[in-house]
Formats: structure tokens, sequence, C-alpha cells
């Protein structure tokens, strides 16, 4: 991809701004839509522009139809299922107070030599002079932070824009694909990620996150005159991974971020395809063992780092997670990582990650794309106790940890080099949801569960004021259950049960 200027070279942003000031208020008005696509160039193409209403989605056009894209399979481009993914039912979901009119830009990235990258910006009527920017959960689309981050953030007046990782979700595929994965170990249907397809590494990620921010800089110049004084990222999930990137990597693009149930890659730690696979291995046992909580596969999985089942019979948490998560999950991240396994014939459930690092090269292709724990920027994690596809420990508590490790790295470097810091490390909160899940929607089948989106709004307005007004963020603290983030936390630290009744 070609780059866009960095932020070094704002005063390219600043001309266009000034451009735009001498062109006149009238001829702006006139063709807002006309004027933004003109400031984009080449840089996108298979625009749609479109003077909206209202940016929530309370307009149904907000937020396209499923396979609305031409020429593509089903499955592919899932817009509406994918606002759905992260967010609970219609009742919990963010509250609208009303339209709020803007431009709403869809593009496809030019300079993406597979073709599938995609741009989204809204750009409200009465903004605020902010941006924020949104990863994206899994394999979805830019739409995927609809309900939970773009309602939310629009409301509020800043522009939010968001990205698709480079890659479109899936399509429909067999057993006779030797990129297919089936859904569970019991299911007739397979799929296809494009996130497997040659040119879509998972490095990429970081680089669309950024991207995505420089273009949205552009794209507010070009519309209010002006680049946003301030840009935060947000995300959940894989796009929580791309929040801790973009703050650990482009200070010059980002002012703090807010990580959703972030992903923890870490090539010589535990990860995805260190914990998947004793889930996989162990689950049809429970269920044999009548899902006996003290069956040795039960134990197993506990092990593994994941909580423990909730419900019973294919409503239960791990039932669940089983169905759609566990095996699908972990065959995507092998076949892009260590794609000579035999996936079906070796079996899933047998893949052992430090025996094939001598065998193959799945340790440097985790390494390419690991986080680092060396903050840039200001960054807050929320997550759930009872994550029971990225466990807690495994996953948030294990970033924390990294990026404790890296702050004193940082202070042993400056103390043997005599050096004295100016400036300390960027804050960095551990914010654990008691209860709280990867799946919000699975609070409708388990009403123990809790709803994490609440706290990582309330996240965001944190980091916010911290970095803005300077306020200080709330110590790391367990959230109880039916509380908020507290200045004095009835329980700091880490929650001491991943299940509280």
């Amino acid at each position: 991809m070609k780059p866009l200027p960095d932020k070094s070279s704002r005063p390219a942003l600043r001309c266009l701004s000034a451009l735009i000031m001498l062109l006149g208020t009238g001829a702006a008005h006139a063709d807002r839509c006309g004027n933004l696509v003109q400031a984009f160039g080449n840089r996108l193409a298979d625009v749609s522009c479109v003077e909206s209403p209202d940016l929530t989605t309370a307009n149904a056009a907000t937020t396209p139809a499923n396979n609305s894209l031409p020429g593509l399979p089903p499955f592919a481009f899932t817009p509406q299922t994918d606002r759905a993914t992260i967010a609970p039912d219609p009742a919990n979901r963010t509250p609208i107070n009303g339209p709020v009119p803007g431009i709403q830009l869809n593009a496809r990235i030019a300079s993406d030599p597979t073709g599938q990258a995609r741009f989204l910006l809204r750009l409200p009527a009465n903004w605020n002079g902010r941006l924020v920017v949104a990863g994206a959960s899994g394999t979805r689309s830019e739409f995927n932070g609809d309900f939970a981050w773009s309602d939310y953030v629009v409301q509020k007046g800043y522009a939010y824009a968001s990205q698709n990782k480079g890659m479109l979700n899936l399509r429909l595929s067999d057993a006779s694909d030797p990129l297919g994965c089936r859904l569970n170990p019991a299911s007739p249907t397979w799929v296809h990620f494009y996130a497997n397809d040659p040119g879509q590494e998972f490095t990429r990620w970081r680089d669309f996150m950024v991207l995505a921010s420089k273009l949205a800089h552009r794209g507010a110049a070009a519309n209010y005159g002006k680049a946003p004084r301030f840009t935060y990222a947000v995300g959940t999930s894989n796009g929580g991974y791309q929040v801790r990137r973009a703050v650990e990597s482009a200070p010059e693009w980002f002012d703090g971020g807010v990580d959703w149930e972030g992903t923890f890659v870490d090539a010589n730690a535990a990860n995805l395809l260190t914990d998947l696979p004793a889930a996989v291995l162990n689950f049809p046992d429970y269920v044999d063992s009548g899902m006996d909580a003290t069956s040795t596969a039960a134990r197993n999985i506990r092990a593994a780092g994941y909580p423990p089942d909730l419900g019973s019979g294919a409503g239960s948490l791990w039932s669940m997670n089983s169905a759609s998560f566990w095996e699908v999950t972990l065959c995507q991240w092998q076949k892009r990582l260590d794609p000579a396994y035999d996936t079906y014939g070796s079996g899933l459930e047998n893949y052992n990650y430090v025996a094939r690092q001598s065998a193959s090269e799945v340790g440097d292709n985790v390494a390419d794309f690991a986080t680092s724990g060396r903050l840039q920027r200001p960054l807050i994690t929320v997550a759930g106790t009872m994550d029971a596809l990225l466990p807690i420990d495994h996953h948030a508590r294990a970033y924390a940890r990294k990026v404790a490790a890296a702050g004193d790295q940082q202070a042993d470097d400056d103390r043997h080099h005599r050096r004295h810091r100016h400036e300390r490390q960027p804050a960095y909160r551990l914010y654990e949801v008691q209860n709280g899940n990867h799946i919000e929607t699975y609070k409708l089948t388990l009403p123990q569960l809790e709803l994490i989106q609440p706290h990582a709004q309330q996240a965001f307005d944190l980091l916010v004021g911290h970095v803005e007004q300077g306020k200080k963020l709330p110590p790391d603290q367990c959230i109880g259950r039916g509380a908020c983030i507290e200045a004095a936390p009835a329980e700091p630290g880490h929650c001491a049960e991943l299940l509280a009744p």
C-alpha cells in the first residue's frame, strides 16, 4: 500500500483545510460529498457518499443490508449481522436520543492489492473536533461497531471511522477446500475465511487501523476545514488487538485507546493456539460425563484457563462456545499461521503449539504480529471474568503483565544508561467486569452473565477526561455485578473469582 503522509506532514492537511476555506463556505455546502470525495483523490474506490439525516442506527440506511456488495458470495459482507455480534438485544443497546445529521462515506481502499480493504467514515454536522477510529472484531466488516461504538460517539459529536482489517468475512465451502473450516466437530457446514487467503497476513491488521486514522483525518479536514484535535482508538476482540497495536506503534495518529476483550498475541506465552486445542479435545468427554463439573475433562478445560461452565445442555456457556467458536477459530488461526499442519487428519484437538515451533514457522508468524506492551499513548482494557473464548488470565491479564514488564524494562534501561525520564509511561488500566463474557448476547440465555458494553463506554469517557483534562484514571479494579468503574473501588485489582453468584 502507498502510505498517506504521516502526522509529521500535517502542514499538508492544513494546506488542504486552507484551500477549502478559500473556496468559500457556500460552495462547500453546495456539495459536501463532492468536496469530500475529491479530497480523497485516488485513495478510495467504489465510493458511496450521502448527506444523511441521521448517522445513528435509528436510520435504517446507516448500516447496509447483508450481502449488499455486488459480485460477492453470501456471507462475505454482512454488516447487519456484524453490528449485532458484540451488542446485546435491542433493550440494552446504546440509547438513541435523536437524529444526528451528517455525512456518511463508504468505500474500498484503493491501494489494497487484495481488493478487500474497506473504509467507513461518519462526519456529524455538529462536530466536537474529535475523531474515534474503530477496530473490527473477528473477521467482521467495518460496520461491526455500529451499535456499540458508533451510536455512542456520534451522538456526542465525534467523527467516526472504521475499517475491516483489509479482509472480507467468509464464504460457504466444503471438506475438499484446503482452506475450509467446519463450524464445529458435529457440523456439516464448512466455511472459507478470506483471512486465510494469500496476502492476508495478520500483520495487516495494525496497518489498516492506522490507515483508517490517516484517511479520517483527511476527510475531517476536507469537511470541516480542520483536522481533529484528538483521536481515540476503540475496538472489541480482534478489534481490541488493533487498538493495542495502534497505541503501541502509532502515537502520531492516536491519543489513547479503549480495548474491549482484546486478543492477546505473544509467541512465547499462552495464546489461541495453545488454549483452544485443550477445549476442543476435552469438550466431547465433558458432554459424555453428563457435563459433570468434577470430571477430568472439565478440570482440563478449566486448567487451560477457561472459566467454569454455566447452564446446561446446548445452552451452556461451553456448549455455545463449542458450537460457534472454539474449533472454527482454532482452524482459522492454524491455517493462517501454520498452514503445513494437517488440520483434520492430525486433528485440531491434537495441535501442539510448542512442538510445532520446531516443525514449522508458526512461532515466527505469531511473533510478527505480537503485541509488545510498550505503550506510547494511554490505554484502558475492559474484560470479563467469564470470557470463554479469550480466557481473562491468558488475554486481558496477560497483556497487563506485558505492559508492566515493558515499563520495568524501560526503567531498567534508563537506570543502566543513567537517563532521566522526563515523562512518565502512558497510563494503563485493566477494568475487569465480574461475570462479563466475550459474547454479549449470551446473557439472553445465561442471566448470570453481565454486559461489558456500558463499562467500555464509561471507560471511553474516562479516557477522554484523562487525555484532554488531565484527570486521573481510576485504579485497576474488579467491577462488581451491578456496579460501575469507581474512583475508590470496593475490589481493586483482579476479581477474586471468575464467577460470582
